[in-house]
């Protein structure tokens, strides 16, 4: 059986922790950050955790992650 292929774009968008939960990162904090609040923009330096929903779907994206 030949290896599987990681998902580019999700091996640079996901990281796994050590609890095995996936963490991501989020979103809104690419542009127009101007009449964001500083408190807005702190908040959203923290990583999020993928959801059960999709967990199963990103995690077959990224195989040997």
């Amino acid at each position: 059986m030949p290896k599987m292929k990681t998902h580019s774009g999700a091996k640079k968008r996901f990281n796994i922790s050590k609890g095995g939960k996936i963490k991501r990162a989020k979103a809104y904090k690419s542009h127009i950050l101007s009449k964001k609040s500083a408190k807005r923009k702190m908040n959203l330096r923290h990583a999020g955790l993928v959801s059960e929903a999709d967990y199963q779907k990103v995690k077959k994206l990224i195989p040997y992650k």
